[in-house]
């Protein structure tokens, strides 16, 4: 009988992330972590903007999958163990489980409600496969070392979810994914997406139907009940925007009028006009992100791109 289980390494002190959260809040400009978006209906939502028109990345990275793939397998190689960071609903790795055929899997999110339920209908399907999740949050630290068999690792980032930490944290982040990769055959696969036209990254990110505004205002639904607070969110108009100079998409609520806000027994006054910045999102040349792999410790790099080079796939070693 086909089974998984599930590790919890996620030791978040709740008492210390309220009060960074209700401090980023009183903070001017006043700034929300990203980690919020994900509550049921911001999951829901972010599902959705995979699916419009505007958002190329999703699609533009599934049709590179598609078109390399057999490149791509031969580069991973097969029984390794599978590294799935960032696994929500895991069905980005498990197109690919049929072609690594890897001994173990390991899909690693902050959520374990959707990777148990993953897991639960995966486990049937591949009964060959161990497999595991493992619930930590990765952003701070990737607490994974005691779950690795010794077995090279094929890590994979998909999405271009990289792009969501500044370009130091990121280095940070692939440093420890390159120290974990200690045997030999073990390896990065991780999803980038590319810089272009000012046009083109803000359409992705503030669509005409409204679905990553809603997505962007949700968070505040989130915040008032992780900090008894009294937002609006309709209060509240979604911005996306290229910061070229940066080179990166910076997503803002800026309130529509004077508004008072309670949070946590306080008040706080958002001015008309003044925003809360809620996520970033960097940008790379294919260039650029290469020497961040390397700096990061990585030697061998392979790059898979899209005919018009909007996104990239990288394959470090």
């Amino acid at each position: 009988m086909s089974s998984y289980r599930i590790v919890d390494r996620l030791t978040l002190d709740s008492a210390a992330e309220r009060n960074a959260l209700i401090a980023g809040l009183f903070a001017k400009p006043a700034t929300i972590p990203p980690k919020y978006f994900y509550d049921e209906l911001g999951c829901a939502l972010f599902c959705a903007i995979c699916e419009l028109p505007e958002y190329y990345p999703t699609r533009t990275e599934v049709a590179i999958f598609s078109e390399h793939r057999d490149e791509i397998a031969d580069a991973v190689g097969k029984g390794r163990q599978l590294v799935d960071l960032g696994a929500g609903d895991c069905c980005k790795a498990a197109s690919w489980l049929p072609y690594f055929q890897p001994a173990r899997y390991l899909a690693v999110d902050i959520a374990r409600a959707p990777i148990n339920k993953a897991l639960s209908a995966l486990a049937p399907e591949f009964p060959e496969i161990e497999m595991l999740g493992v619930v930590t949050d990765f952003a701070r630290k990737l607490d994974i070392g005691a779950e690795l068999a010794p077995l090279p690792a094929t890590f994979f980032y998909p999405g271009s979810s990289i792009g969501n930490f500044s370009p130091d944290e990121a280095l940070s982040f692939l440093r420890q994914i390159r120290g974990h990769c200690t045997m030999p055959g073990s390896g990065l696969l991780i999803g980038v997406d590319a810089k272009k036209d000012r046009i083109r990254l803000e359409a992705a990110y503030d669509d005409a139907v409204g679905v990553t505004a809603a997505f962007n205002r949700n968070v505040l639904a989130h915040v008032n009940r992780v900090v008894g607070a009294d937002f609006r969110p309709a209060e509240f108009i979604h911005r996306g925007l290229y910061n070229e100079e940066a080179g990166r998409i910076e997503m803002h609520l800026e309130a529509r009028s004077a508004q008072r806000v309670t949070i946590d027994g306080r008040a706080r006054t958002f001015e008309a006009g003044e925003r809360i910045h809620t996520e970033n999102s960097y940008k790379y040349s294919p260039g650029d992100f290469e020497a961040l792999l390397r700096k990061a410790g990585f030697a061998s790099i392979r790059l898979w791109q899209d005919r018009d080079r909007q996104f990239n796939v990288f394959y470090a070693q």
